[in-house]
């Protein structure tokens, strides 16, 4: 289960609304890459996947691919504004370390 902050919930429902087309909801999933080896990837979608998980989140709709299911199990997405600007933040148990940007992980 990946649980989504009210900020993360609201953030992402703005940018659907921005895309100026229907989407069927915001993808999440892990890349390779980033400082720590792994990293976080979000985008707008047009369509589902017929292997995504969706994961209903009050107004909004996550898509998962199959090889991110796992690794996002139990993650919870907030979005934060601070000093340094705004952004989502990933809080995932599954993660062995992480580098200082809080967008990779290991």
């Amino acid at each position: 289960m990946i649980e989504v902050t009210e900020p993360a919930r609201s953030a992402i429902k703005s940018a659907i609304e921005g895309a100026g087309q229907p989407v069927a909801g915001l993808r999440l999933m892990v890349q390779s890459g980033g400082c720590a080896g792994m990293k976080y990837g979000m985008a707008l979608e047009l369509e589902a996947q017929p292997d995504d998980a969706v994961i209903e989140a009050g107004e909004i709709r996550l898509l998962v691919d199959p090889e991110s299911q796992a690794q996002l199990n139990g993650t919870r997405i907030d979005f934060v504004t601070n000093l340094d600007g705004s952004g989502f933040v990933f809080d995932n148990p599954n993660a062995s370390s992480s580098c200082g940007c809080g967008k990779s992980f290991c």
